[in-house]
């Protein structure tokens, strides 16, 4: 029986998607699935959804159990094979609305905060301990399980299990598969398409479009002619704003599309969110506190979607696009699968740093996850996805050694941080956001 743990299973409708895709899978329809949370009544709602699902799609062949908090987390891991992480330390209180008034204070806004920025530093500072302490657990009761991350920030997160454990990781998100599809919906041409093909690479949630085709025709003249038009005149006073503005923009200026959105994309960059420049904002249609809204809204939420999932006897599923049960069936079958994923780059995009991680097409086996070779990106992608690696492993640095240096050399690299703050404020910044973070012995 193969046993896969999931960390954070309070995340009802993500463990849906996973573990009732890993239901659907014929190899995995036996799993023990193991649910771990330190939150007691949020870990009670998922074990309910799933053992409802387990009945309804799976005719209850699965094993479920439930480990809550720290003191059961290694009875969680003993003996899995598959580690999914989906935690989110801190949560929207007090955390993540520290992430976003501290640095309001000092002029600083953002839009999401969970990848980079001093919003995804800060979350990585204290997410990645709580991952290595998982990593070194598992170091000792299940030493040779992969560690499937879904958590942002993902490159942070996934850098700081590679670099500070050896246990196998691999970082998955959303935005890959996604990615060709959305845009050429965007552009109206996703009903012309017939033979897709699309390469896709670079870092997470700036990762891109290298190619796109249909049956061979290179689709990107046309994309980009369109996408200029609808941006032109979306910008124009008055006019009506789409959601992917940004994007677009930086499809015109670099040659290339972006895999994350344009919310996200605007605070990886110094081109957009500027004190100096504020008719940005509205001309680009960029959502400033963004995730904040978005917690508001989905624990507002919270409790009609339980009602629909935790009491609903009649629940059932379809297997979703995430690629955890993928990964999971191609290892156990030996039956290749390709995904997305986020690795070390072992020499695989070669003008990055050795030291990244990186977001490439991978081949899954029974091997586990290898990544494909890439070569050189454009000069001007890799120069921009090397300020945001800069933010990462200075961060991944500080997380594993407690220098506070680490720390502020993080945010003064950061391409946003440094386009608004001099150095000062920066440095008073990051004091101010340890402080209330309660951080202080973490750092010297």
């Amino acid at each position: 029986m193969t046993k896969i743990t999931f960390m954070g299973a309070g995340s009802t409708v993500f463990a849906r998607n996973v573990l009732g895709d890993c239901m659907l899978s014929e190899p995995l329809r036996e799993a023990h699935f193991a649910l771990y949370d330190i939150n007691g009544e949020r870990l009670a709602e998922s074990q309910r959804m799933l053992e409802t699902l387990n009945k309804n799609i799976n005719a209850g062949r699965a094993t479920i159990t439930t480990h809550l908090g720290v003191e059961n987390r290694r009875q969680a891991l003993d003996g899995a094979k598959y580690v999914i992480n989906a935690i989110q330390v801190g949560g929207y209180e007090p955390s993540t609305v520290i992430d976003f008034e501290v640095p309001k204070k000092y002029g600083l806004r953002q839009t999401i905060g969970d990848t980079l920025g001093i919003g995804g530093i800060f979350r990585g500072l204290r997410t990645i301990p709580v991952c290595l302490d998982f990593a070194h657990d598992m170091e000792e009761v299940c030493p040779n399980a992969w560690f499937l991350n879904y958590v942002n920030p993902m490159a942070m997160v996934t850098g700081g299990m590679l670099h500070g454990s050896s246990i196998r990781t691999v970082g998955l998100c959303h935005s890959v598969q996604s990615c060709a599809e959305w845009l050429l919906r965007g552009v109206g041409m996703w009903e012309e398409v017939q033979k897709l093909q699309w390469k896709i690479a670079g870092i997470n949630h700036q990762a891109w479009l290298l190619e796109i085709t249909d049956d061979g025709k290179d689709l990107y003249p046309e994309i980009k002619r369109r996408a200029a038009e609808k941006n032109r005149l979306a910008r124009q006073p008055g006019a009506q704003k789409h959601w992917d503005m940004v994007r677009y923009e930086m499809m015109r200026h670099f040659g290339y599309y972006i895999t994350e959105s344009s919310e996200h994309s605007s605070e990886y960059m110094p081109y957009w969110i500027k004190s100096q420049y504020p008719g940005l904002i509205e001309e680009f249609n960029i959502p400033l506190d963004e995730y904040p809204r978005r917690c508001v809204n989905q624990i507002a939420e919270w409790k009609k979607l339980s009602a629909s999932l935790v009491q609903d006897q009649n629940l059932t599923h379809h297997r979703t696009h995430e690629y955890g049960s993928y990964i999971i069936e191609a290892i156990e079958t030996d039956v290749p699968f390709r995904i997305g994923g986020n690795i070390l780059n072992t020499g695989l995009i070669t003008n990055l740093p050795s030291k990244a991680i990186v977001e490439v097409p991978c081949l899954v086996d029974r091997n586990g996850v290898q990544g494909c070779y890439i070569g050189d990106l454009p000069e001007q992608l890799a120069g921009l996805n090397r300020t945001n690696i800069n933010v990462q492993l200075l961060t991944v640095e500080a997380a594993l050694t407690g220098k506070r240096d680490a720390i502020y050399h993080a945010a003064m690299l950061d391409p946003h941080t440094a386009a608004e703050l001099p150095l000062d404020q920066i440095r008073n910044l990051c004091d101010d956001l340890i402080e209330a973070h309660g951080m202080g012995a973490m750092f010297h």
